[in-house]
């Protein structure tokens, strides 16, 4: 009898407006996100924005004001676990940070919605959008410009993921196949990874390496039955 006697059409009303509010600007993020045919699409969006202000509403609703921002801090950490997810590391490189932070987004514009901040939520949304639309050009445009030699300096890190026990082994096909060609370590770091697992980090001296010899050497390592993984990944640093 009480799920009766909670009935409030003003309240539902509410609810109504925060949900479909939430609802459209989600699809019209994941919209973006679909027509890229990134890693979460319009679906996962919309059940993120609309997920957010349905937590955020009910908290509003029982506990107030106070309950809402309680709640919205619990979301804020929740979808940075769900961004997690978006995020792939593979064969030296990482995608999904971008469709992480729209996750993240679309769960603001979610809580504004929830929290009955319609304009806000709007407004919020419309800068999500803006920055996956309007700075992609932008951003195009700086990746083609060369880079200053002078004031970057390129780091290429090698990735050896083996078993435990083959650590030593593992560590000496690496340096006898980085020694052959000339590519002397800067850094090294060794941490355990899993049960059974160990992985090698080695960061070359910032000097100019070939990628193809870097592959051909991970990939003959990668044959060797005690190791599971092996990659290398670029950066720069100013």
């Amino acid at each position: 009898m009480d799920a009766i006697h909670n009935i409030n059409l003003s309240s539902l009303l509410d609810t109504l407006v925060s949900l479909s509010t939430a609802f459209v600007l989600g699809g019209l993020i994941g919209f973006e996100r679909q027509y890229r045919q990134r890693t979460a699409g319009l679906r996962t969006n919309v059940l993120v924005c609309v997920g957010a202000a349905i937590f955020v509403d009910n908290a509003n609703r029982l506990c107030g004001h106070e309950g809402a921002v309680r709640v919205i801090s619990y979301v804020v950490s929740g979808v940075g676990f769900l961004g997690a997810g978006a995020i792939m590391r593979g064969e030296g490189n990482v995608q999904g940070i971008n469709t992480a932070a729209t996750l993240w987004g679309a769960a603001a514009v979610g809580a504004c919605a929830g929290a009955d901040l319609i304009p806000e939520a709007v407004i919020a949304s419309l800068f999500v959008l803006a920055a996956n639309t309007l700075l992609r050009p932008i951003v195009n445009r700086i990746n083609r410009q060369p880079l200053n030699i002078e004031s970057v300096e390129v780091t290429n890190t090698i990735y050896i993921i083996a078993d435990r026990s083959y650590q030593k082994e593992a560590l000496a096909l690496l340096e006898n196949a980085l020694e052959e060609v000339d590519y002397p370590i800067r850094e090294l770091k060794i941490q355990f990874v899993g049960i059974n697992e160990v992985e090698i980090e080695v960061t070359l001296i910032a000097t100019s390496v070939n990628a193809s010899t870097l592959d051909t050497i991970l990939e003959r390592i990668a044959e060797k039955p005690m190791i599971s993984q092996a990659f290398w990944s670029p950066s720069t640093t100013e």
